[in-house]
């Protein structure tokens, strides 16, 4: 008898469960590493867990910025800003002939390097021998932001010096100054934006890694010291401040000395930017000394003050890092129970292994803060556009529901700024901006964007994903409360928004921005006309459910909304036929999207088949540095057109160019660096759970809308602790006796 056999159930899930986790623990796909040979085209990863974040670095002991969640700078005159926090990661070592962080990078300085990034238990680990001024020393760094307890950090440092005698050591708090310069971006026209940029000595242009393009604009906010201290008995620092006329942040720090170190002198060093503990200590040759840091961070509606960030900061350093660590990676583990695994090729898993930690670094669990555009940094100014309903939130919602529901909730809770807005263009019902600043709700999209105020598909973008939410988890409470008054709201506006065309019995969208953003102010964009007319229908689905009234004229304007089509070529139009389509854009033409996954446009195959045919014709006419979320569009239309060959082509595309090493960062194109885009990430996560899989989540349940395709040297792809509708599935497809690929759904 097999031991399984003889354990109670229970106790033999635990054992399996423990078995799949350390085999994962072992697995190469959850594991990316640096090497010296990467010195050059380091572009940072970072650490996060949905609330606050830091950039990876080199050293692994530099300080690098980092972000609270929704924490912005209301500059005057400029646009909101996420606020970078005080640097909390940073420790520094001084041998005796020059600081560490301070030395160049060079394989010759660093030797023996290698820096590793644990997707599975989200844990930095950076190992070298520091060789400089005649003296070296092993280091070894790793650090982690809690996934277990959100309010904490830890960066652990252990020195093996090859010698003996004094050395210094720096555990500081920088206290970033202003960004210099800062361009009132709140009012600038798009010219005035450039002659400013070109005015400071800077510019628009691709830059070499890891610089996006538009980090001249892209700057962090700051935040205000209000009050600062340390103590050199208890080895501590403590902060109070607050984001330009944002909110109140506070932040601690508690430092572990190595038991039996020989301190020579600790002073607390308080300065305009920098709050440090500042140490002397004798080391002997080969003995190994661990110096820790425990960090405590805190913001106005998520958590307290510095008094309370320095009890947590101390209770951490009781804890101990060990201790602390086990149950961060542990709360890790738990999350990979849902993940997305594929048999037959290592790249690509490993790619949607980075994707996934990149989605879940972000995430929060029973908030209603929605993640910027890229994540915690100042990318895309750290607003809320349609990636976080249509990107984000699909590629959650059935392994994570929990953390895609902050999506949803942000929007409800940010009705009355639509509303506010609404009532500014004239409309009625809400009008939810192009960029929502993720506190407060309101519009900052900046002025130089001003047009793409007509970019208003995001509102039936918003409705499909509250009525995506309902659908997948079946909550008819969170409907009636949460969901129906957005959905109802949206709709509203769109009735008011529509115009009827009399000659034609028609209902058309006027002065519109495509989602191909060149062509603004346009007749009758074929994708916001097809997403008004689908949030309408669920309006009145929605109403139905709740029991509320639903506008007549909901249906009427959704049955004869008009979807330009050419006739005599059986495929779409981008939009009106008297428009030309002749610019050059980043996708070429945005027919793919009316077969995104969360539109899927009803047509027949043939329509399908040639609007695809005409995306690749114009991509290629006149596509230009094409961004990421196009390649996930063609894997997903390839799919839906059964075509399993060329959806594995575009998968391995996206593979290229756009995966910075040595982490795997997303950036939008191949060439601008603008890292970090959560939309990217989202959509390749799509490209499997609705793409490969030809899953849809309907009225129906998530239901086979296409025949699931599979590459073919592939074995198996696993949707694996899908959720829905309160049951768990592993989903698998794979291919069946006559090559043809079957799914099959196995409850748990």
């Amino acid at each position: 008898m097999s031991l399984l056999r003889r354990l109670p159930r229970a106790a033999a899930f635990g054992l399996l469960l423990v078995a799949a986790r350390v085999s994962a623990a072992t697995d190469p796909s959850f594991v990316l590493t640096g090497t010296s040979e990467q010195f050059g085209s380091y572009f940072p990863s970072y650490l996060a867990n949905g609330y606050f974040s830091t950039l990876t670095s080199v050293r692994g002991t530099e300080p690098t910025m980092g972000y609270m969640v929704a924490t912005m700078d209301y500059a005057k005159d400029d646009i909101a800003r996420p606020a970078a926090m005080p640097g909390w990661n940073e420790i520094d070592y001084n041998p005796g002939g020059g600081w560490l962080n301070s030395t160049r990078v060079a394989k010759e300085i660093f030797t023996n390097y290698a820096q590793t990034l644990d997707m599975y238990g989200a844990t930095l680990s950076t190992k070298y021998r520091f060789v400089y001024a005649n003296k070296s020393t092993d280091v070894q760094v790793t650090t982690f932001v809690s996934q277990d307890a959100g309010h904490l950090a830890a960066t652990r440092l252990t020195l093996t010096p090859q010698f003996d005698g004094s050395v210094q050591l720096t555990f500081p708090i920088r206290l970033w100054s202003e960004h210099q310069p800062r361009f009132p971006i709140g009012k600038l026209t798009g010219d005035e934006m450039i002659a400013a940029v070109i005015a400071s000595g800077q510019n628009l242009d691709n830059k070499p890694v890891p610089t996006p393009d538009r980090a001249a604009v892209w700057y962090p906010g700051v935040v205000r010291i209000q009050s600062n201290g340390g103590d050199t008995k208890t080895l501590t620092l403590w902060l109070d401040g607050r984001a330009e006329q944002g909110v109140a942040v506070a932040q601690a720090v508690a430092v572990e000395l190595p038991e039996g170190l020989e301190v020579e002198d600790v002073q607390l060093e308080k300065g305009p930017y920098k709050l440090s503990l500042n140490l002397k200590a004798r080391l002997h040759k080969g003995q190994s000394y661990t110096f820790t840091k425990y960090i405590a961070a805190s913001r106005e509606g998520w958590g307290g003050n510095a008094q309370a960030d320095l009890a947590l900061a101390t209770q951490a350093r009781k804890t101990g890092f060990d201790a602390l660590l086990a149950k961060h990676q542990a709360a890790w583990h738990a999350l990979w129970e849902s993940d997305i695994r594929i048999d037959g090729d290592a790249k690509v898993q490993q790619a949607v292994h980075s994707d996934l930690y990149y989605l879940l670094s972000n995430t929060t669990v029973g908030t209603s803060w929605p993640m910027g555009a890229c994540a915690l940094t100042p990318g895309y100014a750290g607003h809320a556009f349609w990636d976080s309903d249509s990107w984000v939130f699909p590629a959650l919602l059935l392994l994570h529901p929990e953390r895609a529901k902050p999506i949803v909730m942000f929007r409800h809770r940010t009705i009355g700024p639509a509303q506010e807005r609404a009532k500014q263009f004239g409309v009625k019902g809400t009008m939810y901006p192009w960029e929502s600043d993720p506190e407060t709700g309101k519009d900052y999209t900046p002025h130089f964007a001003y047009g793409v105020f007509r970019e208003i598909h995001v509102n039936a973008d918003i409705a499909i994903a509250q009525w995506q939410y309902y659908n997948a988890t079946g909550d008819e409470a969170w409907l009636k409360q949460v969901g129906w008054p957005v959905i109802e709201q949206v709709a509203t506006f769109w009735a008011s928004r529509v115009s009827y065309d009399k000659a034609n019995d028609r209902y058309e969208i006027h002065h519109v921005t495509s989602p191909d953003e060149a062509y603004d102010d346009v007749l009758n964009d074929s994708f916001t006309n097809a997403v008004a007319q689908k949030a309408l229908r669920i309006a009145v689905k929605a109403a139905n459910k709740v029991g509320a009234p639903a506008d007549p004229q909901w249906s009427v304007i959704a049955d004869k909304m008009y979807i330009p089509f050419d006739e005599k070529n059986q495929r779409h139009l981008d939009f009106d036929a008297s428009v030309p389509h002749d610019k050059i854009t980043w996708m070429g033409s945005s027919l793919a999207w009316l077969m995104y996954p969360d539109l899927d446009l009803p047509m027949t195959p043939q329509v399908r088949r040639n609007d695809f045919d005409f995306q690749l014709h114009e991509l290629k006419e006149h596509g230009d540095d094409p961004n990421e979320m196009m390649m996930v569009m063609l894997a997903v239309g390839s799919a839906e057109l059964g075509d399993a060959q060329a959806a594995n082509d575009w998968i391995q595309r996206n593979l290229v160019g756009f995966l910075k090493p040595p982490f795997n960062v997303r950036t939008e194109t191949v060439a601008n660096n603008a890292g970090y885009i959560l939309a990217t990430s989202a959509g390749f996560v799509q490209s499997f759970v609705y793409g490969l899989s030809g899953l849809r989540i309907d009225d129906d349940g998530l239901t086979q809308a296409y025949a699931p395709v599979l590459p073919s040297a592939w074995k198996s792809m696993q949707l694996k602790g899908v959720h829905f509708r309160g049951k768990r599935y592993d989903i698998t497809v794979e291919h069946a006796a006559d090559g043809k690929a079957q799914l099959t759904r196995k409850a748990l």
